[in-house]
């Protein structure tokens, strides 16, 4: 910090250790860390680890998560993961994810992507396309979120797509992290949240 750096980087998580540790040494670096300068936490990936180091303070992320996850017939949407070599998806005609934008999704179905998904090695590589501009647009939308003073609301209603009391019928998306019996988010999400000032409504 006395070199007065242009920006800063946070690394050496994510390398199996517990989400209650990641959290609390995420936000005891970022303390130390100027708010005027970029903070980069390097590789994190998962969207719901993204969204609470942000609310702790972080701006920058870089992982492979989005494009390995891929390459096991993985699709990222709003409410989880996709395993799209479920079965579930063989009659499925929607696109990965409802509004997405991104080339895949305006011209693939699930029920294709299911059929090649071990078969094809362009599938992972479609799967990619898509994981890649969901990263991009949860970045969008937090950004925006911030600049309007939304950010806890978007926060609020991120969670709660996450870890939803009941899912709907047709959404066979799985959650990123296992919620509590009771359908909260888990305990170091709320936690992590709270010392960010943030409380999830029950």
């Amino acid at each position: 910090v006395p070199l007065n750096l242009p920006g800063y980087a946070v690394g050496g998580l994510s390398g199996g250790e517990d989400k209650a540790n990641f959290w609390r040494c995420v936000d005891a670096s970022l303390e130390l860390l100027p708010e005027n300068k970029p903070r980069y936490v390097m590789g994190v990936g998962y969207p719901v680890d993204i969204v609470v180091c942000v609310a702790l303070g972080a701006d920058m992320f870089d992982c492979v998560y989005p494009t390995r996850t891929a390459r096991f017939g993985t699709a990222m949407v709003s409410s989880g993961l996709l395993k799209l070599r479920s079965r579930s998806f063989a009659n499925d005609m929607r696109p990965i994810e409802a509004g997405c934008d991104c080339a895949t999704c305006k011209r693939y179905t699930r029920a294709y992507l299911h059929t090649i998904v071990t078969r094809e090695p362009v599938a992972s590589s479609l799967v990619s396309v898509h994981n890649v501009r969901y990263m991009m647009r949860l970045m969008e939308q937090i950004r925006e979120a911030i600049e309007n003073n939304r950010f806890e609301a978007f926060v609020q209603q991120f969670m709660r797509k996450q870890f939803p009391r009941v899912r709907a019928n047709d959404d066979y998306a799985v959650p990123y992290e296992k919620m509590e019996e009771d359908g909260r988010a888990p305990v170091w999400v709320r936690e992590a949240l709270a010392k960010a000032g943030i409380a999830l409504k029950s």
